[in-house]
């Protein structure tokens, strides 16, 4: 039985971006729509089912950050972002808004598709940790972490929303408890990637995973800095089925 192709919208206002990246992503068994802005973006989004989307950070009225923000609020599609060469405040306010990973201009067509079946994956499936396989849950201070609906409990009760990019790593660092993770790491098992030069995109995650979960980024008692070596979650970690 054949299952559809994952489709891809591209949210570009170059015109020749989106005809070059709607060729080639087709031409390798992806669906593809493609939006100059938006609004565009939303008519897409409101017509059908979107798999992954490529968000350019400059557009015309709202901005790749806006929307990816707005997105985020109302949906866990992941996002794959846009930037500018070099400029590494961009590629850090979009994963503070919820991108799953980034992708600087100019790129290759053949390196995006690659990005786009990371993403997908780990969105799909996340062999981070020996546990992954058996406890519905994961129990640590207080916090519980749904493995099977993607959900993070607080001590209080209260639903705590993650954005894929969030989960993932959380869950690396739960199944991996009491032990110093590096960048390169965290990186490889949450995104299937290594760290390119000056990459702070697993800092930025920890950033947020810690205000998530209370965690005081000045002194955190939860995910500790490991000097040298990396971040750990310094908690027990209880498995239930």
């Amino acid at each position: 039985m054949s299952t559809a192709p994952d489709h891809i919208l591209v949210v570009d206002d170059d015109p020749e971006i989106r005809r070059l990246l709607s060729t080639y992503l087709e031409k390798n068994g992806l669906r593809v729509t493609t939006a100059a802005d938006g609004p565009a973006m939303w008519r897409a989004l409101e017509g059908s089912r979107v798999d992954l989307i490529v968000l350019d950070l400059m557009l015309p009225g709202a901005d790749g950050l806006e929307l990816c923000r707005t997105l985020r609020a109302r949906s866990r599609i992941p996002v794959i972002m846009l930037t500018a060469r070099g400029d590494e405040m961009d590629r850090i306010l979009g994963l503070e808004m919820g991108a799953d990973d980034y992708l600087p201009k100019p790129f290759s067509a053949r390196e995006l598709l690659a990005r786009i079946k990371v993403v997908l994956r780990r969105a799909r499936d996340v062999p981070a940790g020996p546990l992954d396989e058996g406890p519905a849950t994961l129990a640590f201070a207080g916090w519980t972490l749904d493995t099977r609906a993607r959900e993070l409990c607080s001590p209080d009760g209260v639903m705590v929303a993650l954005s894929h990019a969030e989960y993932r790593l959380l869950h690396v660092l739960v199944t991996h408890p009491n032990r110093a993770l590096s960048r390169d790491q965290l990186l490889d098992l949450t995104q299937g990637r290594e760290a390119m030069p000056f990459d702070r995109s697993i800092d930025v995650l920890i950033g947020r995973l810690r205000r998530r979960l209370g965690d005081d980024a000045r002194e955190p008692s939860l995910i500790k800095t490991v000097r040298g070596q990396g971040y750990m979650l310094a908690a027990k970690v209880e498995a239930r089925a």
